[in-house]
């Protein structure tokens, strides 16, 4: 399985930083691609930071690499140059307490859906009858009471990427690194399960870095977005969202009066020809 395939990386809680530390702080990182003897530049000399507790949305036009920095920032693959520090120190490997979800969900469609969500639980030797119960708590807060033993096949869309966060969250991360999990998802869906996502990791004060082609959805869900330019890319702009208004519900983050002005903001920043 390569990098890009992997469906989480769960590991068990990170080590405590000191108060105030950033669980991700990334940089002038720089990544670049070997092509047939020609090196192509990916990432160019790139920083950002991740607070506790913080939703960032990063958005940047269409082959600028943000999968690529995903991969980088979560060890599965090294940068060429640059400093990342996971809850103050250095990357060593895939770092522990980092939840990683792709926009495929990747569910085993062997397993049901109880089985989906209790499998990096198992890996990581847990008890079954505890690895049950945690299964159980999460697809309930998601909306998936009644569906712990359907099989994937049997599931809807949005049914499948609920039980794809579920195995995320029940590993119970203190990061969530999100490449898109919403965007095969129908409008009224995705909603649904964004204000779903939203409610759980700030009860419970987790980081989210989210990657996403959909402007409205970062302005929505998000508290800072982070606009990256074209290959090699680089922090462009960053966005402090302030809405005025209930940041799990995303109907009502749509509605808010400075909503359309942010995506319009936004919007122009990735007009390619201006970069």
């Amino acid at each position: 399985m390569n990098a890009v395939d992997t469906p989480a990386i769960a590991g068990g809680a990170a080590t405590p930083a000191p108060a105030g530390t950033p669980p991700l702080i990334v940089e002038h990182v720089a990544k670049s691609y070997d092509a047939d003897g020609r090196i192509v530049p990916v990432i160019g000399d790139l920083s950002l930071t991740l607070d506790e507790g913080e939703i960032v949305a990063i958005v940047g036009p269409s082959g600028c690499g943000k999968t690529t920095l995903l991969n980088t920032l979560c060890g599965l693959i090294a940068a060429d140059s640059g400093r990342i520090r996971w809850h103050g120190k250095p990357i060593a490997g895939q770092p522990s307490g980092v939840g990683y979800m792709l926009q495929k969900d990747l569910l085993l469609p062997w397993r049901t859906a109880l089985r989906n969500v209790m499998l990096g639980l198992e890996i990581r030797g847990v008890s079954l009858s505890d690895a049950e119960e945690r299964s159980h708590v999460v697809l309930d807060k998601l909306g998936l009471h009644g569906f712990a033993e359907h099989y994937p096949t049997t599931l809807s869309g949005g049914m499948r990427q609920r039980v794809a966060l579920a195995r995320t969250l029940v590993n119970d991360p203190d990061v969530l690194l999100l490449d898109e999990p919403f965007a095969a998802l129908d409008f009224q869906t995705k909603l649904l399960i964004e204000s779903d996502t939203a409610k759980l990791v700030r009860e419970s004060r987790r980081s989210v870095l989210l990657i996403t082609h959909d402007i409205e959805e970062a302005v929505s869900i998000a508290d800072r977005v982070i606009v990256l330019s074209k290959r090699p890319t680089r922090v462009k702009t960053v966005y402090a969202i302030d809405l005025g208004t209930e940041r799990t519900d995303m109907i009502a983050a749509r509605e808010s009066p400075g909503f359309t002005d942010y995506v319009r903001r936004i919007w122009a920043d990735l007009d390619v020809t201006r970069q």
